[in-house]
């Protein structure tokens, strides 16, 4: 009896493995297959998915204005029911993010996963917008994004409070706009790499993400993804994150 009952819970875990690796599989089918090459922008990305699928997704598109829109989300919950997110979040994105404002596009979204009654599921969620010099931000419920200031040799930190799409009905997002010049950079990240905890279970945290960031700003996208990722790496020493970890750097040239 002890042997069958084995092989009821072995048969059991290998189901539930498989299907995490089935939605991690469909969480990274998602993603964009190239960086879009612009003249005006150098652009890298870094994404570690957790064993358990932790929903991050990011994406870019080009509006018909010839200005670009760069996206980062991060479903709550996780296995299928954050893959399922994902795949609705990408729907919308392609669908409506270029021809729609950052405000329509936020509204619209966030009634799309509201009315579609997910059982508490949402997706935070921030989106740039990059004409030119131009740079507008709306943010629901990502942590803050950083902008380096080559002028002033200083990282800002930019906190827009929306609530996350699918949180409530009628919510409403807040629009940050800016001008943008060369050597200039913006990071843009999910809650898994400031909440990477070491073996003493203290948390990375945001005031080092800032931190670590100006430390590297004179360097290229590519190196300042390394540098991020190397320093998280030593932060963990050997413990395994238990959410995705996703970042991308812009930098005006």
């Amino acid at each position: 009896a002890a042997e069958a009952q084995s092989k009821v819970i072995q048969a059991e875990n290998d189901r539930k493995s498989i299907e995490l690796e089935e939605a991690r599989q469909l969480q990274l089918s998602m993603l964009p297959k190239a960086l879009p090459q612009l003249p005006n922008l150098e652009i890298a990305v870094y994404m570690k998915t957790a064993t358990e699928v932790g929903g991050d997704y990011y994406d870019f598109s080009t509006k018909n204005d010839g200005s670009l829109n760069i996206a980062l989300g991060d479903a709550t919950g996780h296995g299928m029911k954050a893959g399922t997110l994902v795949s609705m979040m990408k729907s919308l994105f392609t669908a409506n993010s270029i021809d729609k404002s950052l405000e329509d596009f936020f509204n619209t979204s966030n009634e799309a996963l509201k009315n579609s009654r997910l059982d508490k599921m949402m997706m935070a969620f921030a989106m740039l917008n990059i004409n030119s010099n131009k740079l507008k931000i709306a943010n629901a419920g990502i942590p803050p994004v950083y902008i380096y200031r080559k002028k002033k040799n200083d990282v800002e930190e930019i906190n827009l409070y929306g609530l996350p799409l699918g949180a409530m009905n009628n919510s409403k997002y807040d629009i940050y706009e800016s001008d943008l010049a060369g050597g200039d950079i913006i990071l843009l990240l999910s809650d898994g790499l400031p909440e990477l905890k070491n073996e003493k279970d203290e948390q990375y945290n945001y005031a080092r993400v800032k931190d670590e960031f100006k430390l590297a700003a004179e360097k290229s996208p590519n190196e300042i993804v390394e540098h991020l990722n190397n320093s998280a790496f030593r932060w963990i020493n050997g413990v395994e994150p238990d959410d995705d970890v996703t970042f991308v750097v812009i930098k005006v040239k």
